[in-house]
């Protein structure tokens, strides 16, 4: 694919980045040129130096045979006007990242598709969003559902008390007797594993499996690991992804927000009616400790410093909290997580990254989710009539050992699979892939 990217800040050097690991052909413009020397050091990309709203910039750039256009700079503004432009001067498809979430919540009514915008995408309300997914169990590190719930991710830690502690995949299928789970990822030092057979568990694994709705409880079991419920949740930092998060769960959840910033906190009680909003400084022990944290369910930080989001974490997960999420501006610090004892690491950048890969992904489709830390990606296609998935027996087929199918969702049921299952037109394959063969098993569904 032909790709443009305009603004090389985070996301777009992510974007730019993961793309051309892929072999697209890309162009990235910025007016900034130690960015854009920075970028082709590093990167195989083509540079423009220039403003994104430029007729000569986005000529340059080939705008008019581009499939798709990415703005991605730090003004809302710049964004929307360049995606405009770029639809108008050929390109296919465009894509305008934005801070206002009313660009989401009201697209119908703004008709941004009319206009020649045909996403938008927000960081910050995509964190949000990732942080809501995150908490519907504290036993699970992670969790996603496709087609609702038919099958799901999860992610669990393998413990000392764990039935999967030095145990091969092959002796655990053994000893469960069922078949309604299938692992599809280790990660282990902060590698990443597409297990066999043989694949033997140990100690501080994180393990992430495909399950069947009544797959969850097992594993849960098997793993030692006991599903608690949450109900009071501590979020740190009033930032854009801490006022959208306190949006979205305090509706289901009692939520305290923490910020430091006296004004800041005057805006966001009338901002945040459902949340209660404390001006104290999050950094200090005994403030926190006067905010009971050590009677919450969870912990969020996601002020605007990575180190504090990881210390106030550990501090809340020495109090006794379940569950800790920390905001990182580092994607190397994402790694770090199973071994300095928070739960899960989110980046904004790797998100709206994440997101935007499902326009640029070939075959049928239907959703495209990551795990953290984890060097794969999870993707559910549809197989259509002429599918070479579908010819043969799972076994049989060529498929890459460096991806996994998970399970699939027929007619509405979630099915796990072995090496006998035949694919047929309309089923939702769930594949794990390393990035290197993701184009190899898009093949298969083309």
């Amino acid at each position: 694919m032909k790709i443009i990217i305009a603004g090389v800040g985070d996301v777009g050097f992510h974007l730019a980045k993961l793309l051309s690991i892929e072999n697209h052909d890309i162009n990235i413009i910025d007016k900034n040129p130690d960015r854009l020397k920075n970028a082709s050091k590093q990167l195989d990309v083509g540079t423009i130096k220039g403003s994104s709203t430029s007729y000569a910039t986005l000529q340059d750039a080939g705008v008019s045979e581009a499939d798709l256009f990415i703005a991605v700079t730090s003004s809302e503004e710049t964004n929307l006007a360049t995606a405009i432009i770029a639809k108008h001067l050929g390109a296919k498809k465009t894509i305008a990242r934005v801070s206002n979430t009313e660009f989401i919540s009201k697209r119908e009514e703004i008709r941004l598709n009319e206009l020649g915008i045909d996403e938008v995408i927000c960081p910050e309300s995509l964190a949000s969003k990732e942080i809501k997914r995150l908490l519907r169990a504290s036993a699970l590190t992670d969790t996603f559902d496709f087609d609702n719930g038919k099958l799901s991710l999860i992610g669990v830690l393998i413990r000392e008390e764990s039935r999967f502690l030095g145990k091969s995949m092959k002796q655990i299928g053994q000893m469960s007797g069922q078949s309604n789970f299938v692992t599809v990822a280790i990660l282990r030092n902060n590698e990443t594993i597409i297990p066999h057979g043989d694949t033997i568990f140990e100690l501080n694994d994180h393990a992430y499996f495909i399950v069947q709705p009544d797959g969850i409880e097992n594993v849960l079991t098997l793993s030692g690991n006991k599903k608690t419920g949450m109900r009071n949740i501590m979020i740190l930092g009033g930032s854009r992804v801490g006022i959208n998060a306190a949006k979205a769960l305090s509706k289901n959840y009692h939520v305290k927000l923490i910020e430091k910033d006296e004004e800041k906190c005057n805006e966001l009680a009338e901002l945040l009616t459902d949340t209660m909003i404390i001006n104290a400084d999050g950094r200090e022990l005994d403030v926190m400790l006067e905010e009971n944290i050590d009677k919450m369910d969870v912990f969020i930080a996601v002020t605007g410093n990575t180190e504090t989001n990881i210390i106030s974490c550990l501090m809340a997960k020495n109090n006794g909290v379940k569950k800790t999420i920390s905001l990182v501006e580092n994607i190397d610090y994402i790694h770090l997580s199973q071994n300095i004892g928070v739960d899960t690491m989110i980046n904004k950048k790797l998100i709206a990254a994440n997101f935007t890969f499902r326009y640029i992904r070939q075959g049928q489709i239907v959703s495209l989710t990551s795990i953290h830390g984890v060097d794969a990606e999870i993707l559910e296609f549809e197989v259509n009539e002429n599918s070479r998935i579908s010819e043969a027996t799972l076994k049989e087929l060529d498929f890459p050992t460096s991806a996994l199918i998970g399970g699939v969702v027929r007619k509405n049921v979630g099915y796990t699979t072995l090496g006998d299952f035949v694919f047929k037109p309309q089923d939702r394959v769930v594949v794990l892939a390393r990035p290197e063969c993701i184009k190899k098993v898009e093949s298969f569904f083309k």
